[in-house]
């Protein structure tokens, strides 16, 4: 995969020179209030974790963009998708240039990040090195981007641990995000695997001087613990129901459940929706759910529970737009 390379398509915009309350995307700063459509917090358009050769756990930008850019469109056009938050970071198989043509084609603006995945997906730039080092390493691709694209991060994620402390790789890793979030004002978004670590993660980061509500806590869909979604929620944090539709790892009876009762807690504003889309074999075409899955068949479930249209809008869209723009601290 090549990066795609035409600063006239894609020109540098200062960092420092953006408005807070502007997104950093694929194709050039977009203001949050632009977005009118429902928000995807925790995609992958692009990506290769394929360590085994099997070719599964992949999304190539030439076998696979026309169909994530055909479903994107439809979304679009369907139930107005106004943003997606892609998570594929150092390490992944991540081309920015390849999300900046689906952003283009589809019409959705498209966020992309910089970090580091969990431990077994860490690239030899970690060995040895310090969080300074790393934080540096980090800073420099938010300020001047991807290569030589001008395609900036908008956020810092998905960084991973597993486990219910993070390793010390994935300690430095999560401590640099930290670091690198504080100095240019970006929002990090964890992989806590299978749900577990996340108040460890939470702990590490807000410790680091990063506040809760410029954290997104991964995959608490995954995990049963109504106390552990509240208690991060309580901290400011965002609680992430990000794999809404993948069955094979948890039921979307059990996520209804989970979702309904931190709404009932009073959690609404610390909720954010995805599907976390990581194969080809997830996407429509191919007979899996597909990155709609949340609108059609997840969210008439919310729906139906009882969840208004107004606390829809903020699992949707509110609550990612102020996750990413930093632009509120814990509602009272």
């Amino acid at each position: 995969m090549h990066q795609h390379s035409d600063d006239a398509r894609h020109p540098r915009h200062p960092l420092h020179s953006l408005h807070p309350h502007h997104l950093r995307t694929v194709t050039g700063p977009l203001p949050a209030s632009a977005v009118r459509g429902p928000v995807l917090a925790h995609e992958h358009l692009v990506l290769d974790l394929d360590r085994a050769g099997e070719g599964a756990a992949v999304l190539h930008a030439d076998q696979h963009g026309p169909a994530v850019t055909t479903e994107l469109a439809h979304l679009r056009e369907e139930y107005g998708l106004g943003l997606v938050v892609e998570l594929t970071c150092r390490g992944m198989g991540r081309c920015p240039g390849a999300l900046a043509r689906i952003s283009e084609e589809s019409g959705v603006p498209v966020v992309a990040a910089t970090g580091w995945y969990y431990e077994p997906f860490h690239p030899t730039e970690l060995d040895g090195a310090s969080v300074e080092e790393l934080t540096a390493t980090l800073v420099r691709e938010i300020e001047d981007g991807f290569g030589d694209t001008g395609i900036r991060p908008g956020v810092v994620g998905e960084i991973g641990s597993h486990g219910d402390v993070p390793s010390e790789p994935e300690t430095r890793a999560l401590l640099a995000s930290a670091h690198a979030a504080v100095a240019t004002g970006l929002s990090v978004a964890t992989h806590a695997q299978l749900g577990r670590g996340g108040l460890a993660q939470l702990e590490l980061l807000a410790g680091a001087g990063l506040p809760p509500h410029r954290i997104s806590v991964g995959h608490q869909d995954l995990l049963d613990a109504p106390t552990v979604h509240r208690a991060l929620a309580a901290s400011g944090a965002y609680v992430a129901f990000d794999t809404v539709g993948k069955e094979n790892y948890q039921s979307d009876t059990t996520r209804l459940r989970l979702l309904l009762a931190l709404v009932e807690a009073g959690h609404a504003d610390r909720v954010l929706l995805s599907s976390d889309i990581s194969r080809h074999a997830y996407l429509r075409s191919e007979g899996g759910q597909g990155y709609g899955h949340l609108f059609r068949s997840f969210l008439p479930r919310v729906r139906a529970a009882g969840v208004d249209e107004d606390l829809i809008d903020l699992m949707t869209r509110r609550n990612p737009l102020r996750f990413l723009t930093g632009a509120d601290t814990k509602e009272s």
